[in-house]
């Protein structure tokens, strides 16, 4: 790997303490990158700043303005400039749409949508100063059909891949040849979003199947060299999106099929918030472990 790739180049990654956030990070710090590390979880993103070199941790809650504001000026007072912005931060909530608190719904829709507006407005209004930049949203799969039982998750995701299409609109009919605005959707991938979504289906969150993380940060930091508007990461994400073009009604309701089976299969899990008001010490990896556990319960239930 050559550690010069990235020389000079500065990212802000929200949602850096854990998952695509923080495989992001070491991908870009091991290619020379400067790093401006967002969480709520301090102790994870000061100790990942250490272990990347050339990168600052400040502690952010991507739903606060305030917030944003700080992020952006401390990484320019840092590094000089931000050259890409990654808004990875989302979090997420499982169950009927009404045993899901109202408050769980508002609390998610200001982190996963209001965030990546504030995000993606510090970080455009910077780019427009300096003519060039790239923007970064993560979307999902649940952005290209309805997810039932994630009802305000997929609310949100349909949310910010429509923001980032309009964007890519607004920046091309403005003329800023060298500011790009992408997005990517992954499918249900192994890191520890499961564990800190908000879980009131009564059973264990899980997805079948389930991508490798590693295949979705590939996608994120091949995003920096080479922009697209939306990069659907995998076959299942692919195949999904075109099925759903080509036939709507019968995609979704195979989609919503599945996922009502895959909850009512896992074993009994009591309700709680994760992390949505409070973010949890747990889950500070790049993977999950979801795969791993979901093997173990099947081998119990077949016993």
């Amino acid at each position: 790997m050559n550690t010069k790739l990235r020389t000079g180049q500065t990212v802000v990654i929200t949602g850096a303490s854990s998952g695509f956030g923080k495989g992001v990070a070491r991908r870009l710090a091991s290619e020379g990158a400067n790093l401006v590390l967002a969480a709520r979880r301090t102790d994870l993103i000061e100790e990942l700043a250490r272990e990347c070199g050339s990168a600052i941790a400040v502690t952010t809650d991507v739903s606060r303005q305030e917030d944003i504001a700080r992020l952006t000026r401390m990484a320019i007072e840092k590094f000089g400039s931000i050259d890409v912005w990654i808004n990875n931060a989302g979090v997420g909530a499982i169950g009927s749409f009404t045993d899901i608190p109202l408050e769980d719904h508002v609390r998610l829709i200001e982190i996963n949508l209001l965030g990546t507006i504030y995000g993606s407005h510090y970080a455009l209004r910077h780019f427009k100063e300096r003519g060039a930049g790239t923007l970064i949203n993560v979307a999902s799969i649940a952005a290209k059909v309805a997810f039932p039982y994630y009802p305000s998750y997929s609310a949100s995701k349909f949310a910010v891949l429509g923001l980032t299409s309009a964007l890519y609109r607004e920046i091309e009919l403005e003329g800023y040849k060298d500011i790009h605005i992408c997005s990517v959707s992954p499918w249900a991938t192994d890191t520890p979003w499961f564990e800190h979504a908000g879980n009131y289906s009564g059973h264990t969150p899980q997805m079948k199947p389930m991508d490798d993380p590693e295949h979705v940060i590939d996608a994120m930091v091949g995003l920096i060299d080479n922009p697209q508007e939306d990069l659907e990461v995998g076959a299942l994400t692919k195949g999904t999106a075109i099925s759903s073009n080509l036939l709507p009604g019968l995609t979704e309701n195979l989609n919503a099929k599945h996922i009502y089976n895959q909850i009512q299969e896992a074993p009994f899990s009591p309700g709680t918030s994760g992390s949505l008001h409070q973010p949890l010490s747990s889950g500070s990896g790049i993977s999950g472990g979801v795969r791993e556990r979901m093997k173990r319960e099947d081998l119990i239930a077949k016993r």
